[in-house]
C-alpha cells in the first residue's frame, strides 16, 4: 500500500501536500509548528486536520506492520497461498487483517482442536464434500477409536461437525458479510435486569432501535447501565438470513452429508460467529461513539480555554462554603495574590454577614478590586446573593461573574499548587484559582487535567489513553496559537508550547529566576537542554515584551527577522514603528506594491507574508481579543423559583453535549436547551450552531423545580433567531479539505494503535 497516495485520497487532498507533511512530522516537527510555520509545504493545513492525518498515518503504518507479521507467520506455517497474499494485500482494517488470520492464528482447546487431536480432519473433509455416494455414518466407522475418545460413530460424526462448524466461523469472508449485515440490520435492545429497581436508566428498561440510527450518546448510556448493573444489552439479528448467507456458500448437495453440513453451519452461527460478531459490532459502536464523543470534549474544550481574558482588572476570587467559610482571594493584573481573607456569608455555624461585608468592602477598598468571581459549587448561590446585596452598598462600580470550579479542588491538592503556594492551605489556593479563571483562562486551565474540567459528557467512560491525547493536543493547539509571555508564563503554561516538555519548562523558570527577564528569544539557547530544534520548534510561539527586538513580541519566527525587516524597509517602516504600537497601514501599502512580487523579492512564500503583515500591524495581538467579552452581573439574584414560562434571560452556553446544551441564565442551576429549540434549521449536532462560552438569549419553556431542572429555548422568533444565528460562514478552523469526509473512510476507529 501507498500509505501517503491513500491518505490524499481519503482526505481529498494534493498528493504533494501529503508528502510533504509526512516528511515535516518524520522529521520531528510539532503539528502546530507545522500549522503556523511550514503552510507553504502543507498548503495551509489547520492543526485540526494536522492531527486527524496524523492519526490516521499513525493507523495505516501499523495496519501495514500487522500486514507484514501476520504474512510472516502464515509462511513461516508454510499454508501461504496467492489467494491469502492478495487477500492480506487488499484489507483496508486492522478487523479485517485478522479476520484472514484466523484460521491460522495459535488456538486455545477447542472442541475443534480436540477433534482434529483424535484423527477426525479427513472425515469432516468427507463430509465437507457432499457427495450423493457417501454414507457419512458408514465412512465414520473408520474413525472409531475408543483408545482417542472416539467410542462409536456418534461421537465421530460430532467431533467432524466441530471441526466444520469452526472452518465456517474462520471464513473472513462470511464474517465480513454478517457484520454488515448486522450493521445495517441488527437492532440494539435492553433490558431491565432489575425492573423495580430505581435508576436513571429506567428509559431503557425495555428499549429497541435499530443498530444503524442508534445515537452515540444512547450507546454510552446502554454501556454504562450495564456496566453499573441496571441493564442487559444485546444485539439483535434475524438468524434465518443470517444462516442463509452461511448456508448459500457451503450447502452444495440436499443429502445426508449436506444435512450434517447445514447443522454444522447453524451451531457455528449460535455458538461461535455471532457471539463474536455481536462483540464485535458493540465494539465498534462503543469506539465510534467514544470517539463522536471525545470530538465534543475537545471541541468545548478548545471554546473555553480562548474564552477572552479580563485584562487589566484586579480580581476578587470567591470560593465558596458553609461550614468552613467563603475563602477570599485578591489578585492584580499579572495574577500576582495581593490578599487573602476567610468570610462567614452563608448558612452555618459561624455566620456573620456584616462582618464578612467589611472585610469584603475593604479589600475592595485597599487593592481597588474591579470585578468578583464567584465559584459555582456549593453554597455559591448564597454567596453570589450575598455579593448582589453587598455591591449595592458601595459606591463603585463593581461586576460579578460566576465560574465554573470543575478541576479546581484537583488543582489546589496538586503538588503544582503547593509549589505555587507553600503558604496557602487547599481552599485559599482554590480561592485564587478561581479568580484566575476569570483573569485568564488558558493560563490558569492548563494547570488542570483536561478530563476534570468538566465540559463533555461520559468522560470517564472514554479510552482514557487516546482521550488524554486528544484533549492534550487541544491544549497545545490553544495554547500555541494565543502565544505566551516568556518572562510570566509558569512551568504548566509553557510545557504547553512546541518544541518544550515538562523538564525544559521547569528550566526555562529556574533560568529566569536566576538570571531575571529574558530580553529577546536567541538567550533561551542558554537553558539547559534546550537545543537548536527545540528553541525552532518554541521560539515563534514564546513573547518577549519590551525586549531588545520588537518583532520577540510578536508571532513572527525568528527564521523569518530577515524578510520582516526587508517588508517594514518595503513599505516605508521601521523596527521602531513596532514597538510604537504597530506598523499601521502596511498591508494597504504591501497590497499596493503587490503580495505577489514582495513575495518573490523577499524569497519567502505568500501565506508566511500574510501571516508577518498581520504581526507587524498589531504586534503581541491576542486572538482572544476579537471575541465578546464574559457576561458579568450586577443586578438581583434569581433562584429557580423565579423563573417562569415564558420569561427571556441572558446567558452564557456552559457545555454541549450530544442531545443540547446546558446555559447559565444566573439561577444556580443551567437550563437545558434541546437540539430541537435551538434553531429552526436542522442541524446535526448543537457544536454546528453554538459553542461554549458564547452569550445566547433563551426563553423559559418549563421550570420543575422540585427536580431542579430548567428547560429553555432558543427559538424566540424570526428576527431574534437570525441575529443569533445567521447562516453560518466557515471559520478557518472548521474547514476540512475538499472531498474530507472521516465518516467515509474504512474503518471508525482508526486512530487505534498498535496490534
Amino acid at each position: 500500500m501507498d500509505i501517503n497516495k491513500t491518505l490524499a485520497k481519503e482526505f481529498g487532498l494534493r498528493q504533494e501536500q501529503v508528502d510533504n507533511t509526512v516528511e515535516l512530522i518524520d522529521d520531528g516537527k510539532t503539528i502546530p509548528f507545522i500549522a503556523r510555520y511550514r503552510k507553504e509545504l502543507t498548503g495551509s493545513l489547520d492543526d485540526q486536520i494536522l492531527r486527524e492525518l496524523n492519526d490516521r498515518l499513525t493507523y495505516l503504518r501499523n495496519l501495514e506492520k500487522r500486514k507484514e507479521e501476520i504474512t510472516a507467520s502464515i509462511s513461516e506455517q508454510e499454508k501461504m497461498t496467492p489467494e491469502i497474499e492478495a487477500a492480506i494485500s487488499a484489507a483496508a482494517t486492522l478487523v479485517e487483517v485478522e479476520d484472514i488470520y484466523r484460521p491460522f492464528k495459535p488456538k486455545r482447546k477447542t472442541r475443534a482442536s480436540v477433534a482434529r487431536e483424535r484423527g477426525l480432519e479427513p472425515l469432516a473433509q468427507l463430509i465437507m464434500e457432499q457427495n450423493n455416494s457417501v454414507s457419512p455414518e458408514k465412512e465414520a466407522e473408520a474413525f472409531v477409536n475408543p483408545d482417542k475418545e472416539v467410542p462409536d460413530v456418534q461421537a465421530a460424526v460430532q467431533g467432524a461437525m466441530d471441526i466444520i462448524a469452526e472452518d465456517i466461523s474462520d471464513d473472513a469472508d462470511i464474517r465480513k458479510k454478517l457484520r454488515a449485515l448486522a450493521a445495517e440490520k441488527g437492532e440494539m435492545s435492553s433490558k431491565a435486569v432489575d425492573p423495580e429497581a430505581e435508576s436513571v436508566y429506567t428509559n431503557y428498561y425495555e428499549y429497541l432501535e435499530p443498530v444503524s440510527k442508534i445515537a452515540n450518546h444512547r450507546v454510552l448510556a446502554l454501556d454504562r447501565g450495564e456496566k453499573e448493573g441496571f441493564l442487559k444489552v444485546s444485539v439483535n439479528l434475524d438468524e434465518t438470513g443470517a444462516t442463509d448467507i452461511i448456508l448459500r456458500k457451503y450447502i452444495r448437495n440436499n443429502n445426508a452429508c449436506g444435512e450434517l453440513v447445514r447443522a454444522a453451519a447453524e451451531d457455528s452461527y449460535k455458538r461461535l460467529i455471532f457471539p463474536s460478531v455481536e462483540r464485535e459490532i458493540r465494539s465498534e459502536m462503543t469506539a465510534k461513539a467514544a470517539e463522536e464523543s471525545i470530538k465534543v470534549f475537545a471541541s468545548n474544550l478548545r471554546q473555553l480555554l480562548l474564552q477572552p481574558p479580563l485584562k487589566n482588572s484586579v480580581i476578587l476570587g470567591l470560593d465558596p462554603g458553609y461550614r468552613t467559610g467563603c475563602k477570599a482571594a485578591v489578585i492584580d493584573a499579572t495574577g500576582k495574590v495581593l490578599d487573602t481573607a476567610i468570610i462567614y456569608c452563608t448558612p452555618g455555624p459561624k455566620t456573620n454577614i456584616e462582618a464578612s461585608k467589611r472585610t469584603i468592602k475593604a479589600l475592595i477598598q485597599k487593592h481597588g478590586v474591579t470585578t468578583i468571581s464567584i465559584g459555582n459549587g456549593t453554597a455559591s448561590r448564597e454567596t453570589e446573593a450575598f455579593t448582589a446585596e453587598l455591591l449595592k452598598e458601595i459606591p463603585q462600580k463593581l461586576s460579578y461573574m460566576v465560574v465554573s470550579e470543575a478541576g479546581a479542588s484537583v488543582y489546589s491538592a496538586s503538588k503544582l499548587a503547593a509549589e505555587e503556594f507553600p503558604d496557602y492551605d487547599v481552599s485559599l489556593r482554590s480561592a485564587v484559582s478561581i479568580a484566575r479563571r476569570l483573569q485568564d483562562p488558558l493560563a490558569e486551565l492548563v494547570k488542570i487535567e483536561p478530563k476534570a474540567i468538566g465540559v463533555g459528557q461520559y468522560q470517564h467512560d472514554m479510552p482514557q489513553a487516546r482521550m488524554n491525547d486528544a484533549l492534550s493536543g487541544v491544549v497545545e493547539d490553544c495554547v500555541n496559537s494565543v502565544g505566551v509571555d516568556l518572562n510570566t508564563a509558569s512551568h504548566s503554561l509553557l510545557s504547553y508550547i512546541a518544541g518544550i516538555n515538562s523538564a525544559v519548562a521547569k528550566n526555562i523558570v529556574a533560568y529566569r529566576e536566576e538570571n531575571g527577564c529574558f530580553t529577546d528569544r536567541k538567550e533561551l539557547l542558554k537553558v539547559p537542554k534546550l537545543g537548536k530544534k527545540a528553541f525552532e520548534q518554541c521560539a515563534g510561539f514564546l513573547r518577549v515584551r519590551d525586549g531588545k527586538n520588537p518583532l520577540d513580541n510578536t508571532a513572527v519566527h525568528p527564521e523569518s527577522y530577515k524578510a520582516a525587516s526587508s517588508l517594514l524597509s518595503e513599505c516605508g517602516f521601521t523596527l521602531a514603528d513596532i514597538s510604537g504600537g504597530g506598523a499601521q497601514g502596511i498591508k494597504e501599502k504591501a497590497d499596493a506594491l503587490g503580495i505577489e512580487n514582495i513575495s518573490k523579492t523577499l524569497e519567502i512564500g505568500v501565506p508566511t507574508l500574510t501571516d508577518i503583515i498581520g504581526e507587524l500591524k498589531k504586534p503581541g495581538r491576542d486572538l482572544r481579543d476579537e471575541l465578546p467579552p464574559p457576561l458579568l452581573r450586577s443586578g438581583d439574584v434569581m433562584e429557580i423559583k423565579d423563573l417562569k414560562p415564558g420569561m427571556e434571560l441572558v446567558g452564557t452556553v456552559r457545555n454541549i453535549i450530544d442531545f443540547g446544551i446546558f446555559v447559565d441564565i444566573g439561577v444556580h442551576e443551567d437550563g437545558l436547551v434541546h437540539i430541537s429549540q435551538i434553531t429552526s434549521r436542522f442541524i446535526k449536532h448543537p457544536l454546528e450552531a453554538v459553542k461554549v462560552g458564547e452569550i445566547v438569549k433563551v426563553r423559559v419553556l418549563d421550570v420543575d423545580v422540585k427536580r431542579s431542572r430548567i428547560s429553555l429555548t432558543m427559538r424566540l422568533n424570526d428576527e431574534e433567531e437570525k441575529k443569533q444565528h445567521p447562516r453560518p460562514r466557515k471559520k478557518r478552523e472548521d474547514r476540512k479539505p475538499k472531498g474530507f469526509d472521516p465518516a467515509k473512510i474504512n474503518n471508525s476507529a482508526f486512530r487505534i494503535k498498535g496490534k
